[in-house]
C-alpha cells in the first residue's frame, strides 16, 4: 500500500500522466488512478492513459513566432513526458506538432508503467478523496464523473461551469477522391517532419460553398438534454453548424479558409477549402480540420459527402458531442493549484480552465513539480510570468477575472508587455525570447537552490 508520503493522482490523461511523471523524476512516489476501463465515458475509445479524444494535433510547434509553440519548447525543457512522446510519434502536419493517436497513448501508458516509482490503478474515485490521502491531485478533465464532480460542488458551495465540447470526423484516406483534393500546407509551409504537402485539401466554389451552408442550417442536430441547455460552448472549439450559423463568410475565414493554398489540379484559388489532417502515421486516416459537429452521425455522411473530393469519403469516426466541466480557478484556487476549501487537494489539467492538449499538461507539469516539492518539505516556485508555463499558471489562479472566467488557450496576451517597443510580427519573437531567456535564469537558480 502506498505510504503517506505517495502523491494521489486521479485522472489519467495528459494531466495527470504528466504530473506522475514529474513526481517521479523528483524521486517521490505517485499512483495514478484511471476509471477507464471499468467506467468508460462518452468520448474515449481505448483503456490507454493519455488518449487523445478530439483532435491528434498539439498545434503550432514554432516557438519563436506562436505561443502553444513556445509553451511546447519549455515543456520540453522542462522534461515533459508528454511532449517527449508527442516528439516519438509524431506525423506530418505542416506547421503542427500533431501525432498518431494510438501510438502516442500506448507510448505514454507503457512508459509510466516501466517506471518503478509510479503505479497504476484502475477503478473509480466515486467521491473525495480519503482522509489519510495527504498529497493528492485531481486530474480528471472535461469528463468527469459525476459522483466526483457532485462531491466537488459540495465541498466548494459553487456549481462548476460547463460548456460543450465537439469532435471533428475521421475518414479513411483510400476513401477521399484526389482528382479533386490535393496535398499542400498552407503557403507550403512545412513543420515537424513535413514536406510542405501535410494536408489534403478539398476545394469548394462559391455556390457549392454556399449550398454546403444552407444544408448545414437545415441538418438535424443532437438534441440537448433540458439540464443542458443552456450550456455555452468554448470558443476554441465551435461545432462546425454553429460557426456557420453566424454568418456567410465565418467558415471560409475560419477553418475553411482558402488563403495560401493553390488547386494543384487547376492552377486557380478555391472560394473556400476544407483541410484533412493525417491522424495516424501510416497515413490511412485524415480528419476534418475545425469540424468538430453536433450533428446526428446520418446527417454527417450526408453532409460532409457533400464537399468535393469526400463524395464516397468512408468514415472511421464520425463527429461527436460531450460535456466538459471545469472549475471557477481563480475563486477556489490557491497559487499552488491547492483547493482553498481543502488544501490537501490540487487540481491540474483542463478542469482548471486551461484549455488545449498542451496547456493542460502544462498544469499537470506545474501541480506534479508543487506535489513532489510539498513531499519533500521544500519549495517550488513557477516560472515567471513572462514565460508561457507562468503566464497560464498566472491567469488561472489569480491573473483572470472570477466573474468572468472562461476556458482560455495560451496566447501571448496572458505575458506582461514587453519593457520596449516592438512593431508587427517582430513582437511575438520579443516575447518568445524574454520567455526562453527567463525560463533559462528560473532553472538555473533552481538549480543553484538543490
Amino acid at each position: 500500500m502506498p505510504d503517506q508520503k505517495t502523491v494521489h493522482i486521479i485522472g489519467g490523461g495528459l494531466a495527470g500522466s504528466e504530473a506522475a511523471w514529474q513526481v517521479a523524476k523528483s524521486g517521490q512516489r505517485a499512483v495514478i488512478y484511471e476509471m477507464r476501463p471499468d467506467r468508460t465515458t462518452d468520448a474515449h475509445q481505448t483503456d490507454n492513459l493519455a488518449e487523445l479524444v478530439c483532435s491528434n494535433s498539439f498545434r503550432s510547434d514554432d516557438a519563436e513566432y506562436n505561443a502553444v509553440g513556445l509553451l511546447h519548447e519549455e515543456m520540453r525543457r522542462c522534461g515533459s513526458l508528454i511532449l517527449a512522446m508527442a516528439d516519438a510519434n509524431k506525423v506530418p502536419a505542416g506547421g503542427a506538432l500533431a501525432v498518431d493517436r494510438d501510438e502516442f497513448a500506448a507510448a505514454v501508458t507503457k512508459t509510466l508503467a516501466d517506471e518503478p516509482l509510479i503505479d497504476v490503478e484502475r477503478g473509480e474515485i466515486d467521491g473525495l478523496p480519503p482522509e489519510d490521502w495527504e498529497n493528492v491531485i485531481i486530474a480528471t478533465g472535461p469528463l468527469t464523473s459525476a459522483p466526483l464532480a457532485e462531491a466537488i460542488r459540495g465541498l466548494t458551495d459553487e456549481d462548476a461551469l460547463a460548456f460543450f465540447d465537439a469532435i471533428a470526423p475521421i475518414v479513411y484516406t483510400d476513401s477521399i477522391n484526389m482528382d479533386v483534393a490535393w496535398f499542400q500546407s498552407r503557403y507550403d509551409k512545412p513543420g515537424p517532419g513535413g514536406t510542405g504537402k501535410d494536408y489534403i485539401n478539398c476545394p469548394m466554389d462559391k455556390e457549392q460553398y454556399l449550398a454546403f451552408l444552407a444544408a448545414l442550417e437545415t441538418a438535424e442536430k443532437t438534441e440537448f438534454k433540458e439540464w443542458e441547455e443552456n450550456t455555452p460552448y468554448f470558443e476554441g472549439c465551435l461545432p462546425i453548424e454553429v460557426m456557420a450559423s453566424r454568418g456567410e463568410d465565418t467558415l471560409r475565414y475560419g477553418p475553411m479558409k482558402p488563403i495560401g493554398l493553390t488547386n494543384r489540379h487547376t492552377g486557380g484559388k478555391a472560394y473556400a477549402i476544407v483541410q484533412l489532417r493525417q491522424d495516424n502515421s501510416l497515413g490511412t486516416l485524415y480528419n476534418l480540420v475545425g469540424f468538430q459537429t453536433k450533428l446526428k452521425h446520418g446527417e454527417q455522411a450526408r453532409i460532409f459527402g457533400m464537399i468535393p473530393g469526400l463524395e464516397n469519403a468512408s468514415f472511421a469516426r464520425l463527429g461527436g458531442i460531450h460535456r466538459n466541466t471545469f472549475l471557477n480557478s481563480p475563486r477556489l484556487l490557491d497559487r499552488e493549484l491547492r483547493l482553498k476549501a481543502m488544501p490537501r487537494i490540487r487540481f491540474a489539467g483542463q478542469i482548471t480552465g486551461v484549455e488545449g492538449y498542451v496547456e493542460s499538461a502544462a498544469i499537470g507539469l506545474l501541480a506534479g513539480r508543487y506535489a513532489a516539492a510539498q513531499n519533500e518539505g521544500s519549495s517550488f516556485t513557477a516560472p515567471p510570468v513572462t514565460t508561457a508555463l507562468g503566464a497560464l499558471i498566472d491567469h488561472i489562479t489569480g491573473g483572470a477575472e472570477d466573474e468572468t472566467f472562461q476556458p482560455m488557450n495560451i496566447n501571448f496576451g496572458l505575458v506582461p508587455p514587453l519593457e520596449f517597443r516592438v512593431k508587427g510580427r517582430d513582437r511575438k519573437k520579443a516575447y518568445s525570447d524574454r520567455a526562453l531567456a527567463d525560463l533559462q535564469t528560473w532553472q538555473d537558480g533552481a538549480v543553484a537552490a538543490e
